[in-house]
């Protein structure tokens, strides 16, 4: 168990670290933060007073006293950055995706465990009080058996988005369903189960020469418990983010959860039962010219630090981490092999 206040370091510096910053700050020390870009570490470090370092090698070799590193770096790094902090004996927090590839996630998984240090994976919308609900209906049997799944994620995402970006790259993005929608595989994981089979079809419509590999799917799917379900995701919604959704069809109930970011509870009917008093939950992130996901990094720092000073249950494991990637994988398999 960890004693006192925490110890962290941010490695990556970019958007998304300023939410993990703002966090770390009500529950600990920033310490130390890393990126390549100099700029980016001087501005994030001076404004929390941290030491500043551009390469992960030299603040690991001069950090000893960090508890735990945040892995803010781009997808295609994730795995390389947190078996680094592993191996140097300090827990880590990976943003999503875990990595984007399930071999990178189990190295990541066999580091935590060959140091006794824990990896945690952020998948904030697990928060989310319409998803925290409907997973406890489900756990509850209120549903019964489910039948069937259909998640709908259209979003927008234009040309400035991924200019002078490592998104949109292969190597460092690694796909739509990595950088935009990894999330909601996960709680199709979390909320379903595991998947068997997946068939899908893909295409680069409004983002050629943008970007290397699709901008829309659509993805048939068989979940290893008989359940079936859809995907149809795309960044190319007009103009603007439209629906973030996933409806569930069950043996006592269908129930929707929908919004922009699986932010409100659209339908339910569920017999002899009603989810009520939803409490409000928080706003989107906002990065710029667009919106992300539910800000519920506070969350899931909270429940780091249970771990790590009590004990808790971790809100996503690793194991889960690996298997979103796995899904994902599946799905791209199925497109490659039409």
């Amino acid at each position: 168990m960890v004693t006192g206040d925490l110890a962290f370091a941010i490695i990556g510096c970019g958007r998304i670290a300023q939410r993990h910053a703002e966090h770390i700050s009500k529950v600990g020390k920033l310490i130390a933060v890393c990126d390549v870009d100099m700029e980016k570490a001087e501005t994030l470090g001076r404004q929390y007073g941290s030491n500043i370092y551009s390469d992960i090698e030299t603040l690991l070799n001069n950090e000893n006293g960090i508890d735990v590193v945040s892995v803010c770096s781009p997808n295609g790094l994730h795995a390389q950055h947190a078996i680094a902090a592993l191996n140097a004996g300090m827990h880590a927090l990976c943003e999503k995706p875990m990595a984007i590839t399930a071999y990178d996630c189990r190295q990541m998984i066999h580091a935590a465990e060959k140091n006794s240090r824990q990896l945690l994976i952020v998948k904030q919308n697990r928060f989310n009080p319409p998803v925290v609900a409907v997973k406890q209906a489900i756990n509850n049997g209120r549903l019964g058996k489910i039948y069937s799944v259909q998640v709908n994620c259209f979003w927008n995402r234009d040309a400035g988005y991924y200019k002078n970006s490592w998104k949109g790259t292969k190597a460092l993005d690694g796909g739509t369903l990595f950088t935009q929608f990894s999330h909601f595989i996960d709680l199709l994981y979390w909320m379903v189960g595991d998947v068997e089979k997946a068939h899908t079809l893909t295409g680069n419509f409004a983002h050629k020469n943008v970007i290397e590999f699709e901008d829309t799917g659509v993805v048939a799917l068989q979940f290893c418990n008989g359940a079936l379900g859809t995907i149809h995701f795309t960044v190319n919604s007009h103009a603007a983010n439209m629906e973030g959704s996933v409806t569930i069809f069950g043996e006592k109930g269908t129930v929707k959860i929908g919004g922009q970011y699986l932010n409100v509870l659209e339908y339910q009917h569920i017999e002899g039962f009603e989810i009520a008093n939803l409490p409000p939950g928080n706003k989107a992130n906002h990065y710029g010219a667009y919106t992300g996901s539910m800000s519920n990094h506070g969350k899931v720092y909270e429940n780091l630090v249970d771990v790590l000073k009590n004990g808790a249950a971790i809100s996503t494991s690793a194991f889960e981490g690996l298997k979103t990637v796995e899904i994902i994988e599946k799905i791209y398999a199925a497109a490659q092999n039409k």
